[in-house]
This record gives structure tokens, sequence and C-alpha cells, in this order.
């Protein structure tokens, strides 16, 4: 099992950015791909962006692209998700996860515990 904790959600108002880190412990060996999901009130656990572990391939959902950039550190046992120009549409609590990887929430197996994301206009 993977341990994950988020953190750097905030307040921010529209256009501003923020940078968001999930550092991961336990069996980080085991890890395959790590993800960045969001959930605004009454909506699905929509992935935003994800990364895989090894060799750092990317994928990003269309609505953030060119805005939003994840990365990983190894060393550190962190992904990052960098977020800028941020809209209004863009509140929602934001949940790291790892898994074997895809697009769908299925596709985790380990969660965090979500950080929240809050842009006023």
């Amino acid at each position: 099992q993977v341990q994950l904790v988020e953190s750097g959600g905030g307040l921010v108002q529209a256009g501003d950015s923020l940078r968001l880190s999930c550092a991961a412990s336990g069996r980080t060996f085991s890890i395959y791909t790590m993800g960045w999901f969001r959930q605004a009130p009454g909506k699905e656990r929509n992935l935003v962006a994800h990364i895989t572990w090894r060799d750092g391939r990317t994928y990003y959902a269309e609505s953030v692209k060119g805005r939003f950039t994840i990365s990983r550190d190894n060393a550190k046992n962190t992904v990052y998700l960098q977020m800028n120009s941020l809209k209004p549409e863009d509140t929602a609590v934001y949940y790291c996860a790892a898994g074997p990887g895809g697009t769908i929430s299925s596709a985790y197996w380990d969660w965090g515990q979500g950080t929240q994301v809050t842009v006023s206009s």
C-alpha cells in the first residue's frame, strides 16, 4: 500500500497560480502512475492529469491543457501539479492517487485525503 499526503491548496483569485504537492510513502517502488483528480460539490471525481513514475509520460484533461503541469521528483517520492491561470470552474477538492493508471478513478488503488482549491472570480 502507498500512503499519499497532499498539500498546497487554498483560496486564490481568478488568474492566480497554485502548486499542489503529493508526498508518497510506503510501497513506493510499486507505483506505476500517479494522478491528480478533482471533485466539485455534486459532481463526479474526474482526472485532471497523470504521470508515469518511471519515464514521466503525462496526460492532461482537455479542460486544463496549457494551464496545468504535472511533474514528479522520484528522489523525493513527490508529484506536483502546477496550476496557472486558474478559473472559478477549477474550484474543487483535488486528490492525489497512485495505481496502474488511466483516466478513471477505479484505475487507481491508493488515494490521498484531498486538498481544497477555491478560485474566486
